[in-house]
């Protein structure tokens, strides 16, 4: 037996021996997990999360061959959970492997509001994957004292060093993990750039490397920028003899595993170039990558893996970690395919300049998959649409993949009640129409934004990457271009031709949800006094905020105020259509002229204020719902059957119910990456 088997082996030992606590015992006994009949979507909540549970429906349908895959690309994923952790802020490894000791190994009194508000900072520490909001980016504060953790410390066998302590405990020291004024990168503790480094010297260090680099390279996209020893800038690059090794050694072994069960050859062939670049850190490799990949759509199975999104570098350059499994829904991607395959529709008769259109619109695919298993970025809070790649020229001369994550959006439709739709519409008509057409109107929304709104458009000839041209402003410009492709195109009469939707009356329950949100239900996610930080956030602000003052004049949305509640009511569909398309025309023509200014006013005009007396109001009716504002998920455990001589014989699932568990689970079995290793 050679080295590789006697680890999967101890691997799988180490799995089963992780799986003997409560939580999973009461599901191997309990109802089967693909019937939903007794199934609990949301189990546990903790400040403004909730917790829910997703299905994996069709596993069982799969080979064995298949089932395999998915759990070695599941396996890859896991492996690099540690990355994410140190990618988000420097000590967060360290904070985490304390938090994890003291939970499982604490013997003292586990009961009190002390108890309680630090089991709940530890589980907003293991949501947000580090010590900042997932979202809002601002540092979680203990609700307990330095002196009663330090007890919990000492009493557990964990230590945590000062400048570990003052970071928790002082306000003040790494407060926002993304800053989005003043110095971007002195200002930001998210973990791309040693302490100390400012926006002028990094940005200086990456024009100087783009004088000697192929202007199409994701420059900087998988590297840390720190000084030597002789006070210059270099690169610390992601990669398997580099930074992160340990971890990236053993997202290899299981991609490597992968290989050996792909369903194709076009996925074998991508996943040995994935490989490839974890060794060499080549982006050129990258690249290669990715053309491999979006041209391999063959086959049931289909995955993302790498330093992806550029959301969380206040510079928009780097990628944080991020992984999602996926199996194809075939009868529902089978209904939705139609919109990539009228691509060139909905490019030919978009509202924007035609020096901004393709002129030809080539590779796109998408799907509506089951996700299998998340991590990184995706994990535990997690997207419900993703279009890659993310590099222009690919998606210009090879196409891209879209994919919506239809058991993720499901399980969220399960977890979610119908309050804060009656607390907030207008009148019964938006209600009874959001009722019958919101969850398909929600579904066509994400597929046009991710389908046609993020693979539509093109640079002018000589303009630089969004990154580089529209610095901060460039992810929320891109996300407001994609959701204004969406809400344009959602109420063209071409989609109930092709039979995607019933009538326009799914486009008008798209528009009352989007506009509810951008002005107002959103604002749940924000604390008093606080703007708008979230490139998300941002781009839905900037478009609601931009369209109601446009149309003030016209009456196309007015402001209702009844009963000393606020309320927003669509008057003329039509017209807000066309009022997208305006916005939409001027979204691509900064993007395509990467026009910084015209992005910085739209953005800070519309995107980023926040009216203090609609939050106050807002913050007033969501707290009476008890609905929080941000859900994340456990994930489904994939366990290998093997007989007597360790062949896998078989792959089963398992529906945690515990999210504390499975994080001390993730804890014991993923946990690679020593502080020398993170670079710390």
């Amino acid at each position: 037996m050679n080295l590789r088997a006697i680890l999967l082996l101890a691997w799988v030992a180490l799995l089963a021996a992780c799986q003997s606590d409560p939580a999973t015992e009461r599901q191997q006994s309990g109802a089967n997990p693909a019937d939903t009949t007794g199934f609990v979507w949301s189990p546990d909540r903790f400040a403004d999360k909730k917790i829910i549970r997703y299905q994996i429906p069709g596993f069982d349908q799969l080979s064995l061959q298949q089932k395999k895959l998915v759990y070695y690309l599941t396996q890859a994923g896991l492996s690099g959970r540690d990355i994410i952790y140190d990618q988000n802020y420097r000590h967060n490894l360290a904070i985490r492997r304390a938090l994890d000791q003291i939970v499982d190994q604490y013997p003292g009194d586990r009961s009190g509001a002390d108890w309680e508000n630090f089991m709940a900072y530890a589980k907003n520490v293991w949501f947000s994957n580090g010590i900042h909001h997932h979202y809002s980016n601002d540092k979680f504060i203990p609700d307990f004292s330095r002196a009663y953790f330090e007890g919990l410390l000492g009493d557990s066998g964990a230590a945590l060093d000062e400048e570990i302590l003052m970071a928790m405990f002082d306000p003040a020291v790494d407060a926002v993990k993304v800053a989005q004024e003043g110095d971007l990168v002195a200002g930001s503790a998210v973990n791309f750039y040693a302490p100390g480094l400012t926006q002028a010297e990094v940005e200086a260090f990456y024009a100087e490397k783009k004088k000697t680099m192929d202007p199409r390279l994701s420059i900087g996209l998988n590297s840390k920028v720190v000084r030597n020893a002789k006070g210059e800038l270099m690169e610390q690059v992601y990669k398997i003899d580099g930074l992160y090794g340990p971890a990236i050694e053993q997202i290899v072994f299981w991609l490597e595993k992968a290989v050996e069960v792909a369903e194709n050859p076009a996925q074998a062939d991508a996943l040995k170039l994935l490989i490839e670049y974890y060794k060499t850190g080549s982006l050129k490799t990258w690249d290669d990558y990715n053309v491999a990949w979006v041209q391999a759509t063959e086959g049931a199975i289909d995955y993302i893996n790498g330093f992806v999104e550029v959301y969380q570098d206040p510079l928009g350059m780097k990628g944080s970690y991020e992984t999602i499994v996926e199996i194809d829904d075939f009868e529902a991607s089978a209904r939705m395919a139609q919109v990539a395959e009228n691509a060139e529709y909905f490019e030919t008769n978009s509202p924007i300049l035609d020096a901004h259109k393709k002129e030809d619109v080539v590779g796109i695919s998408y799907k509506v998959v089951a996700v299998a298993g998340e991590a990184g970025d995706a994990s535990p809070s997690t997207p419900i649409g993703v279009n890659l790649p993310n590099a222009n020229w690919i998606r210009k001369e090879y196409g891209s993949k879209s994919v919506s994550l239809g058991n993720i959006i499901a399980a969220y439709n399960k977890a979610d009640g119908p309050g804060l739709l009656r607390e907030f519409a207008h009148d019964p008509e938006e209600i009874e129409r959001n009722e019958e057409y919101g969850e398909l109107a929600a579904k066509m929304h994400t597929a046009l934004h991710e389908v046609i709104g993020h693979a539509s458009g093109q640079l002018e000839p000589g303009v630089g990457q969004p990154a580089e041209t529209l610095k901060n402003y460039a992810s929320p410009l891109e996300e407001a271009r994609a959701d204004l492709v969406a809400l344009y195109y959602i109420m063209d009469p071409r989609l109930v031709e092709l039979g995607l939707m019933p009538s326009l009356e799914v486009g008008k329950a798209e528009y009352d949800s989007y506009i509810k949100n951008g002005l107002m239900l959103q604002l749940r996610r924000i604390e008093p006094g606080k703007q708008i930080q979230q490139a998300h956030m941002r781009n839905r602000s900037m478009v609601s905020h931009w369209v109601y003052e446009k149309g003030k004049e016209e009456g196309v949305i007015e402001k209702v105020t009844r009963d000393g509640k606020t309320y927003f009511d669509i008057k003329d569909y039509d017209q807000l259509r066309e009022l997208f398309g305006r916005l939409l025309r001027e979204v691509q023509r900064i993007k395509s002229q990467g026009d910084y200014e015209a992005g910085q006013y739209l953005i800070e005009t519309y995107g980023v204020q926040v009216d203090p007396t609609i939050h106050k109001e807002v913050l007033a009716r969501s707290e009476k719902l008890d609905s929080p504002p941000y859900g994340g998920f456990i994930t489904p455990r994939l366990v290998p059957v093997q007989d007597e001589a360790g062949a896998i014989t078989d792959v089963k699932v398992e529906y945690p119910d515990d999210f504390t568990e499975q994080m001390l689970e993730y804890g014991k079995m993923y946990s690679f990456l020593t502080e020398e290793a993170a670079g710390e």
